[in-house]
């Protein structure tokens, strides 16, 4: 299974940065795994009701993807859950999860529609950087709660 995160923006912080590369690094030894980032993505008009054309081209080359969009209003799981989920889109199958890290102005309500999941870290508010971190942290636990590793105690 391809497990992509693909984010609006870089991360400005080298001491993220480096974390979220020990993180890509160790995420990789479990699955295909790919970090991009993509330039911000703009909304069509003020409503969000719309797909820009940038998330429309997006939508397009994930289309064969299992798309999670990081969403305030989305689900909350504990570290189990989420790792139970994720074990489940490998035994179902699934051949590509792109988790979707939006910018300050988020995704349009068109898009965000259009995603298979909304889940939501924290109910806290994180910045975009943070949550990029955390996302992956939290996708590293997962495989290591899966295996029976160590780490998530």
């Amino acid at each position: 299974m391809l497990i992509r995160v693909i984010c609006e923006g870089k991360t400005k912080d080298a001491r993220l940065r480096a974390l979220q590369a020990e993180y890509q690094k160790r995420i990789s030894h479990f699955s295909e795994f790919v970090v991009e980032e993509i330039p911000s993505v703009r909304r069509a008009g003020r409503s969000g009701e719309k797909l820009s054309p940038a998330e429309q081209r997006l939508l397009e080359k994930l289309s064969n993807a299992s798309k999670v969009l990081l969403d305030v209003r989305g689900r909350e799981w504990t570290s189990e859950e989420f790792a139970e989920w994720l074990g489940q889109q490998a035994l179902h199958g699934t051949r590509g999860l792109a988790f979707l890290v939006g910018g300050p102005e988020g995704f349009s309500a068109a898009f965000r529609k259009r995603a298979d999941v909304l889940l939501s870290l924290s109910r806290m508010t994180l910045t975009h950087d943070w949550a990029r971190t955390l996302l992956l942290e939290q996708i590293y636990r997962g495989f290591t709660i899966l295996r029976g590793y160590p780490y998530p105690r």
